[in-house]
């Protein structure tokens, strides 16, 4: 079986977008989970609580912000931990953000874009997968 060198090409491509995707995503999450590391869940402790979930769900913010990016990064289960991504984000929209969910910022950009952009680029990754470049390719 042989094949043309342009398909070849566009699969090595899509590895490499695959794997900007994955690093992008786990790395700037991370930043968040490193922020929370070191500064602690007392906000949202606090907001977990007022929206009457139980206490322990707060610190799933360390799965969805620090273990789901490092394997992201790593390329290891990756498309699980893109999902843990995406429910970590629509728990922070949905306890956070509702409000601003149809507003626009000073910009005239959507007030929730950054939020919106690591959802989306979640779910893309958890439909992609991670490529070539990675631990598992799961």
């Amino acid at each position: 079986m042989s094949y043309e060198p342009s398909l070849i090409a566009a699969e090595r491509t899509e590895d490499y977008g695959k794997l900007i995707l994955r690093l992008a995503l786990g790395g700037l999450i991370l930043f968040h989970g490193v922020a929370k590391l070191t500064g602690g869940i007392g906000f949202i402790a606090d907001v977990v609580a007022k929206a009457g979930l139980p206490s322990f769900v707060a610190y799933g913010v360390y799965v969805g912000e620090v273990v789901a990016p490092v394997l992201l990064i790593a390329g290891w289960y990756s498309r699980i931990a893109a999902a843990v991504i995406a429910i970590n984000m629509v728990f922070a929209i949905a306890l956070v953000h509702v409000p601003e969910l149809f507003t626009l910022n000073g910009s005239g950009g959507w007030a929730l874009e950054l939020q919106g952009m690591f959802l989306f680029t979640a779910v893309a990754v958890a439909l992609l997968g991670p490529g070539r470049f990675s631990i598992n390719r799961r």
